[in-house]
């Protein structure tokens, strides 16, 4: 296949949800040309999520439009380095987006800062229980930078999204009604919590009766109107219920298309290029120098795009792949321990409960919104003592109400017939009588946890696809039996009906099938040594400079709260570090 050159570009951005997009903002506002390009189709708020027809459960909550699609690209999976992998062929337990926006666009909005302990993890608990206390095979690892670093970025993230919630940490003064466990804050979230729903209501009184310190959980989901930094306003949430797996009708829900882009996609030194698939970061004779990108278009013809930066900014597992695919970095071997790229691959481990009330007990399931409900935190990190209890990480524990659409949120006590008269009469008893609370909890990174080349399977263009190694192990099912022991009690105190609980049990293996999140970390993580580590604290390649990776794949380990507040944050931390160092002086702004 012949290859079209187009003319040169400052930077190029490959992938266009969150992180493309405060790239963009970023860097053009230096006066650079920027061009993304977004495998994707185009979106936006209007026409693409207008209401009615946003609303459309079979369209976007299971038939997934949204998201990727697995006939043209997927990934691998397989359990250990001895099995043979075999295609994820039907989404199920992560849902990486597609489109403008990415996974930015169908997220629920919680909007999590990492804690403290939680970005210097290997430090914190080797000093708290001592070195032995890290288990054989577990690869924990500390982010090169703090959180007093990042705090400013974190701060500012916020602000762009209009984010609902309450501090609980201002200034190092501890406010009642916010999360007494979180880091110092420099100001106050930029708009009110959500309103808060019945089941959220009852779930923290049950947990503060037992101790516990609940609060609203920080939302991405605009409480009020809102004017952000960049001068872009955004409604308040109307509780419609379609936030996971759909686009936001309203301008309230934060993503690329209600914060950022009406103002960046006006800007004349930028360019964005849709159905525009990246298969190679182009390298020089000396491999240590980027010189554009490779992608296919729409009409299937090859481009080659030349470029003084790039950006990967494209999903976690698509960054990963898309290294490996052109030669950055030192594939990691398990059996060595050498090489660094795909290293640290970890995912999320999950448990809930369902409680069922009498017919007395009204809920109005259809009333929520991504981010909507009530959470503890005393059960997360290292907010409590681990001393007795042989594992490390955590959970917080939410009541959250995102909907009640009539396919996928239906909760039905165990013993309700799966299908027939009794299933309908089932649906009938308790739609209105039932609510769910559950733990997101923390995974480790080991070994044999890891993203390579697959060495079977190739693409829509004949490339390798993604394979993944994951299985859960010891130390995240002792935590999660734990955390849920703790939940259920606090549902035992909310005096449910009946109620069914769902954990991990002891020797589980890791299954795509059910949905849990779209949380995928690791495989670039970042670090302070070229040799455990794919870029710096900068987002900075190691071995070739000129190219920048963001987004969840520079995660060590996978903390507990949803990764798109960190995130964003780093996004931003890397385009300042690139805005006022390395323009002035490109080349390595971490000396190896």
């Amino acid at each position: 296949m012949s290859t079209i050159k187009k003319p040169p570009v400052d930077v190029v951005i490959v992938g266009f949800g969150w992180t493309g997009a405060i790239m963009g903002m970023e860097l053009t506002e230096t006066g650079l040309s920027v061009l993304a390009l977004e495998r994707g189709e185009q979106r936006d708020t209007y026409p693409d999520f207008a209401y009615p027809r946003i609303a459309d459960e079979l369209t976007y909550g299971i038939r997934l439009k949204l998201e990727q699609e697995m006939a043209h690209e997927t990934v691998t999976v397989r359990h250990t380095p001895a099995d043979f992998a075999v295609p994820y062929r039907q989404l199920g337990s992560f849902l990486p987006g597609n489109g403008v926006g990415g996974a930015g666009v169908h997220w629920n909005g919680m909007h999590w800062r990492a804690l403290p302990a939680d970005l210097k993890m290997r430090t914190t608990v080797t000093e708290k229980y001592g070195d032995k206390w890290v288990p054989e095979g577990m690869l924990l690892q500390d982010y090169p930078l703090s959180y007093t670093e990042l705090e400013p970025y974190f701060d500012k993230f916020e602000k762009v999204c209009g984010t609902a919630g309450k501090a609980g940490n201002l200034q190092g003064n501890i406010v009642k009604g916010g999360n007494p466990f979180e880091g110092p804050r420099t100001s106050e979230y930029p708009t009110a919590p959500l309103k808060q729903l019945y089941s959220g209501s009852l779930f923290g009184k049950a947990a503060e009766s037992l101790g516990y310190h609940p609060f609203s959980i920080p939302a991405a989901n605009c409480s009020e109107p809102y004017t952000n930094p960049y001068g872009v306003q955004l409604g308040p949430c109307n509780y419609c219920g379609y936030c996971e797996r759909f686009g936001c009708f309203m301008y309230s829900k934060a993503s690329p298309q209600t914060t950022i882009l009406p103002v960046l996609m006006k800007r004349k030194n930028f360019e964005l290029r849709t159905q525009s698939q990246v298969i190679k970061v182009n390298l020089d004779s000396s491999g240590k120098k980027a010189t554009g990108v490779t992608y296919v278009d729409a009409q299937g013809q090859q481009i080659e795009q030349p470029a003084d930066l790039v950006i990967l900014s494209a999903f976690q597992l698509h960054n990963v792949r898309l290294l490996l695919l052109s030669g950055i970095g030192k594939p990691y071997d398990p059996v060595t321990g050498e090489g660094v790229v795909g290293k640290n691959y970890a995912y999320q481990m999950n448990s809930g409960i369902s409680l069922f009330y009498d017919k007395d007990t009204h809920f109005n399931p259809f009333i929520g919104a991504g981010a909507a409900g009530t959470v503890i935190d005393d059960l997360n990190s290292e907010n409590f003592d681990h001393g007795e209890l042989g594992f490390i990480g955590g959970a917080y524990i939410s009541a959250t109400r995102t909907g009640g659409r009539p396919i996928q949120q239906m909760s039905l006590p165990p013993g309700t017939p799966t299908w027939g008269s009794g299933w309908k009469q089932g649906i009938k008893d308790n739609y209105q009588h039932s609510m769910s609370i559950g733990s997101e909890g923390s995974v480790m990174p080991y070994r044999d946890c890891y993203l390579d080349l697959d060495p079977t399977y190739r693409d829509a263009y004949g490339l390798p696809l993604l394979r993944m190694t994951f299985d859960w192990k010891a130390n995240e099912i002792k935590m999660t039996q734990h955390i849920t022991s703790k939940m259920a009690n606090i549902a035992k105190a909310m005096e449910p009906k009946q109620m069914a609980i769902s954990v991990m049990g002891s020797g589980s293996h890791y299954d795509v099938r059910p949905y849990q999140s779209t949380h995928t970390t690791g495989g670039a993580i970042t670090g302070d040594n070229p040799k455990t580590s794919v870029v710096n604290k900068y987002l900075q390649c190691w071995d070739v400079p000129n190219v920048f990776v963001t987004g969840a794949c520079a995660f060590p380990q996978n903390l507990a709260y949803n990764p798109t507040g960190i995130v964003g944050a780093l996004a931003y931390y890397s385009a300042e570090a690139i805005r006022n160092q390395y323009l002035n002086n490109p080349g390595p702004l971490v000396q190896a």
